[in-house]
């Protein structure tokens, strides 16, 4: 069997764990440009379109998102998806120790450079799997920023990563941030005001949590340690239990719509459960759940029965009886 990576290739991903996980895209070609594109294609760089950089992904997990592309592209891949890790290890024992990321059960690492803070936050970003919580004081987002943030959300969510973010109210009055919200909230982010102060944050898979170590954000902390990135969790959903859900269509000038599938909606108001929803239009249950996750949002819904109810009088079916009392499963 081949090997799953050329020396070459190996070679230069050591010499990006060389150079702290980060290398420009272009010097990285000019060493050896089928490498970087190789690299690339199996995840162990990921390449930043905002300043054509090029960052470290961990082995660890990059192996799980080829394996699983391996495993789609039928079983014949199977045994080679199965002995990936094995063939990665030398790699992610490399990555460990160059980046100091071998234990992360009590670690707060202080970053006091702007550049090396975006770098770190882009890293760690290229390593989620499964959620970001974001709590972005403050009123407008800067325009450069919106349109490859946009994008990036895309990729997040087409990947099954969940996204909710809080605004505070001075988002509400900027039109370009207003419309960046409802395109994203289109997407599947959810996104709500709190109209109280409340300090920037990033928590990435609940593993990770990004906070300012100095009040202009010239410096930031990058907390792992588990105790306190479960603080900083809850201190997130207490917030965003008293954010205020918004129509950003309204706010953005545009008609509201919700963005799901009609035939998703027909058949939740038909009162088909998730697991039976993502059968029957063969999607993955993690997709259904966003859809499900922004109707509730759109219909202001506590629980699936409420959607629901709404959901068939807004399709003409008859409602569910007056007094009917919601079930305790939303």
């Amino acid at each position: 069997m081949n090997p799953l990576l050329s020396d070459a290739e190996r070679a230069l991903y050591r010499e990006v764990l060389a150079r702290g996980g980060r290398m420009m895209f272009r010097e990285a070609a000019r060493l050896d440009a089928d490498a970087v594109h190789r690299l690339v294609e199996f995840g162990l760089l990921v390449h930043h379109a905002v300043d054509e950089s090029l960052t470290a992904v961990s082995p660890r997990t990059a192996v799980g998102r080829l394996g699983a592309r391996m495993r789609a592209e039928g079983a014949g891949l199977l045994l080679r998806a199965e002995e990936t890790p094995a063939l990665l290890e030398p790699l992610s024992l490399a990555y460990e120790s160059a980046l100091g990321r071998d234990d992360r059960s009590s670690v707060v690492h202080h970053v006091r450079d702007v550049e090396q803070i975006r770098h770190g936050i882009l890293q760690v970003e290229s390593e989620t799997r499964e959620e970001i919580l974001a709590a972005q004081p403050g009123g407008a987002r800067p325009r450069q920023f919106l349109q490859q943030s946009l994008e990036l959300t895309r990729t997040h969510l087409d990947a099954g990563i969940a996204l909710r973010t809080l605004y505070a109210p001075g988002a509400l009055a900027d039109p370009p941030t207003a419309s960046y919200a409802a395109d994203v909230t289109d997407l599947g982010e959810r996104i709500r005001v709190l109209d109280e102060p409340f300090t920037r944050l990033l928590v990435f898979d609940r593993k990770v949590a990004v906070i300012p170590a100095a009040a202009d954000h010239s410096s930031a902390a990058f907390v792992e340690d588990p105790a306190l990135v479960a603080l900083l969790v809850e201190r997130f959903e207490r917030d965003w239990a008293r954010a205020a859900t918004v129509d950003w269509h309204a706010a953005a000038g545009r008609p509201r719509g919700t963005g799901v599938p009609p035939e998703l909606t027909d058949l939740l108001a038909a009162g088909l459960t998730q697991r039976a929803i993502a059968s029957r239009l063969g999607l993955s249950e993690r997709t259904v759940a966003g859809h499900i996750a922004r109707l509730r949002e759109f219909y202001d819904a506590e629980t699936l029965f409420q959607l629901g109810w709404q959901l068939r009088g807004a399709s003409g079916r008859p409602a569910a009886p007056p007094g009917a009392a919601p079930r305790a499963d939303g």
